[in-house]
Parts: C-alpha cells; sequence; structure tokens
C-alpha cells in the first residue's frame, strides 16, 4: 500500500487510530471536509489529482463533485455501515469502488437500544440528575417508573438482536431469520407499534426504512409503550414527537435527522433520553471496523477481492 495515496475525510478522535495505521502503510492526506470552502477548493487543486483512494466516516461528503475533482480516485472506503453521502451512480459510472463496515457493530447498536429503554422505562437519567440537584438529600419525592421485564417489545430491524437480558416477549419485524422460540413476522411499523409496549427501530437508512417512525406509529402504540429509535437519520418525522408530553410515555433517541442540531422540541421534554449518536461508539468496534477500511485497501491495492463491497 506504500505507492496509495490516502485522503481521510473523518478526522476525529474516534479515527485517530485508523489515521495512525495509514500513515504507516501510505501516504496519507488528512483533511476535515468541514472545512470553508475556500480551503476544501485550495486542498483540492493542491492535492486532488495524486489521491487513489478516500476514506469517508459516511456523514462525510463524498458526492459527485468531490468524485469528480479526484481523477485518479480509485476506492472509496466507508469507515461506517452507512454511506448515504456517497454518490453510487457517479461510482459505478466512474468505475470507483466502494466498501463500508457493517455486521461488526450490530451487538454495540443492540446493546445501546436495551439501554434507552430501560434508561426511558426506569427515568434513569433523571434519577441522575435527581441526586446532583440535591433533591434525595432534602427528600423531595422522585415518584414511581415502570418495569421493563414483561413488557412487549416490537422489534424493527435489519439484524435479529433480542435483547436476552430481559424477560420480554418479542415480536419482530426482520430480514433476519433465527431458529429461536420468536421467530420474526412479516407486519408493518403500524401493525408492530400497536402490538408493542416498546418499539426499537435499528435499520440501515433507505427509502423503506426512512421515515419509519411516523406520526401514525406513535399514535398506534399502546398505552404504555415506549418509541426507541436507533438507525439511521431521516426515518422519524421530527414533528411526530411534538404534542403534549402526556401524549408519550418515553423516547431514547440516538439518531437524529439533523445532526448535530437536536430540536428544541425533544431537549425540553423531561421523558426522552437522548444520546449523540453512538450506537457503535465503543473501542472495540471501532477497532473491527478501522481493521475493515485497511483490509479493503490493502485488497485493492493487491488486486485481490473487497472484503465489503458494495460498488
Amino acid at each position: 500500500m506504500e505507492s496509495l495515496c490516502v485522503q481521510c475525510c473523518c478526522c476525529t478522535p474516534w479515527t485517530r487510530t485508523l489515521e495512525q495505521e495509514l500513515g504507516r502503510r501510505c501516504r496519507l492526506l488528512r483533511f476535515c471536509w468541514d472545512s470553508p470552502q475556500d480551503r476544501r477548493d485550495e486542498f483540492l487543486r493542491t492535492h486532488g489529482p495524486s489521491v487513489r483512494a478516500l476514506v469517508s466516516g459516511g456523514g462525510s461528503g463524498c458526492d459527485a463533485a468531490l468524485i469528480d475533482a479526484l481523477p485518479r480516485l480509485e476506492i472509496i472506503a466507508c469507515y461506517s455501515v452507512g454511506f448515504d453521502p456517497v454518490d453510487l451512480a457517479w461510482c459505478r459510472d466512474r468505475g470507483v469502488r466502494v466498501t463500508n463496515s457493517p455486521g461488526v457493530l450490530t451487538d454495540d447498536v443492540a446493546d445501546l437500544a436495551v439501554g434507552l429503554a430501560i434508561a426511558a422505562l426506569r427515568r434513569i437519567p433523571q434519577a441522575d440528575r435527581y441526586i446532583r440537584a440535591g433533591h434525595w438529600k432534602a427528600n423531595v419525592d422522585y415518584g414511581l417508573t415502570t418495569r421493563s421485564s414483561g413488557k412487549r417489545v416490537g422489534i424493527w430491524a435489519r439484524q435479529d438482536r433480542v435483547p436476552r437480558g430481559w424477560k420480554l416477549p418479542v415480536a419482530r419485524s426482520t430480514t433476519t431469520t433465527r431458529e429461536e422460540k420468536c421467530k420474526p413476522s412479516r407486519t408493518t411499523p403500524v401493525q408492530l407499534a400497536a402490538n408493542s409496549d416498546v418499539l426499537v427501530v435499528a435499520c440501515s437508512l433507505n427509502e423503506q426504512s426512512r421515515r419509519t417512525v411516523s406520526r401514525e406509529v406513535i399514535e398506534r402504540r399502546a398505552r404504555e409503550r415506549r418509541a426507541r429509535r436507533a438507525r439511521r437519520r431521516a426515518r422519524a418525522r421530527r414533528h411526530a414527537r411534538r404534542g403534549p408530553p402526556r401524549r408519550r410515555r418515553g423516547a431514547g433517541l440516538d439518531v437524529f435527522e439533523d445532526e448535530p442540531d437536536v430540536p428544541e422540541v425533544l431537549t425540553a421534554l423531561d421523558h426522552v433520553v437522548l444520546a449523540p449518536h453512538v450506537g457503535s461508539g465503543t473501542r472495540e468496534t471501532r477497532r473491527v471496523m478501522a481493521d475493515l477500511v485497511l483490509g479493503n485497501l490493502e485488497a485493492h491495492a493487491l488486486e485481490k477481492p473487497l472484503l465489503t463491497p458494495v460498488v
């Protein structure tokens, strides 16, 4: 890979290990794609003609304009499962290969879904704030919460990961079948919501999954239901979560439509638990994702089959 000139557009603390490995194995050009337009243009004029590989974080733009500014570009390796900003049609026309990092973060996303659901049911963040504010010491009434055990969970997901730590009946709509006591069922989000106490949505973004959690889905929830949305952005209508708080028993959210901007209508709700899109944010998973990026780049350089090809 020494002859491969790689441009890394996802320079964050999460990618530091990946950048170090890239720097050791190839000629690495670090660039933050959120830089001002004039700096981007200058960078591309200076380095664009030599770039043969692009590493993207999934949220970094890899549109036709960028690809066109890299005339020698051969491969885009996404340090993510999603590749929404990548112009796949343009890549096919240009013969540019695209890879991603699928499968390795599924368990982490499932873990966070369980954590957010329990946090919403048992009001764990509120309990933390209650103690820090001195209310416990002042003998202020905290109130009661809702148990998670025994609740019926509806899982709308691409990967069938059951929260095994719960003693829960599970209803699923999933593309993956597994021989378990509760087998996946083919149903709609509205039907799933109507028969679930806890609704978990964890799937990749596409035209079928976009805005899965609509107003109709939320209004069909059972009285004790919690809504949980895990992956990916743009699947729930923002306005669907507006209205009197008493109509919503709780929600745990990790992905938002216009990240990092979170609507005040959500941050103002005490019964909504928020996380900053950290479903895959564990050291173990980030290491495996980095290995996939490196493995795909190495396979391309050696003219071997790519590990996780998209295009």
